[in-house]
């Protein structure tokens, strides 16, 4: 099993990059208060349901020390509705022998699902907290973790490689990461390769789309898809992302 790689000095955090299962699981009670929530994703014969573990408050979260030393929140901890579109999108999407990295995997929904689809995942977010609780939801309900590394999309990692999707969802909420996503996505992607990247109509969506061309990207289709759950009610576009010619 690959063991997580992190830069960040958490001491908490980083202690529970060793440990793995029920150990996991364990640590994480410790430090969060958990709460279990059944999640449907998909639709007909691929819908599937998955069990995932999530802190019960997101605000408590927050640190001051993140927040002053880059604008860091912990929008992690939260389930986004474009999570939730994009899980079932990839419950769908073709699988066999096939490499996924998501960006900003928060509470590993969408990994969780890459793997039930059958990819190969590694799984990255700036927060090593996010990390292992994703690992923690795909093991409860698949009995396997990702790959999992802590990645600052500013000082992205020449050693990751490339792979065959590339995944987001709703990461377009600050206007510096229109540039910073398009160019990840750049860089992650093989030259046959597709991003799908969902977002409900966030700040930098006009411009991100706008700076795909400079990196070497185009949006090859987009659906749209529905999401109402009580006073929560979203449109999120899936887009298909893909190198244009000669890009790579």
């Amino acid at each position: 099993m690959s063991e997580p790689k992190f830069s960040s000095l958490d001491p908490a955090a980083l202690a529970l990059a060793a440990l793995h299962g029920d150990a996991l699981d364990a640590a994480l009670a410790r430090r969060f208060t958990l709460t279990e929530v059944p999640i449907t994703v998909g639709a007909g014969a691929s819908a599937r349901t998955f069990q995932l573990i999530k802190p019960s408050n997101a605000d408590h979260l927050i640190s001051e020390a993140d927040y002053v030393h880059d604008e860091r929140l912990p929008y992690w901890a939260d389930l986004w509705p474009s999570a939730r579109a994009l899980a079932g999108a990839l419950l769908e999407e073709p699988s066999m022998g096939r490499t996924l990295l998501e960006l900003g995997c928060g509470l590993g929904l969408d990994t969780t699902a890459a793997i039930a689809a059958g990819f190969s995942v590694t799984s990255t977010d700036y927060y090593e907290d996010a990390l292992h609780v994703a690992r923690s939801n795909a093991r409860r309900n698949l009995g396997v973790e990702p790959v999992v590394r802590m990645v600052n999309w500013r000082l992205w990692p020449d050693d990751i490689g490339t792979f065959d999707v590339v995944i987001a969802a709703d990461v377009l909420y600050e206007k510096e990461y229109a540039t910073l996503v398009a160019a990840c996505l750049a860089r992650a992607l093989r030259d046959d390769g597709v991003a799908l990247v969902a977002d409900p109509g966030r700040l930098a969506l006009p411009a991100f789309k706008e700076h795909l061309p400079q990196v070497g990207l185009y949006i090859e289709s987009s659906t749209t898809v529905p999401f109402e759950e009580g006073p929560v009610k979203q449109q999120v576009q899936i887009m298909r992302i893909r190198k244009a010619d000669g890009a790579g």
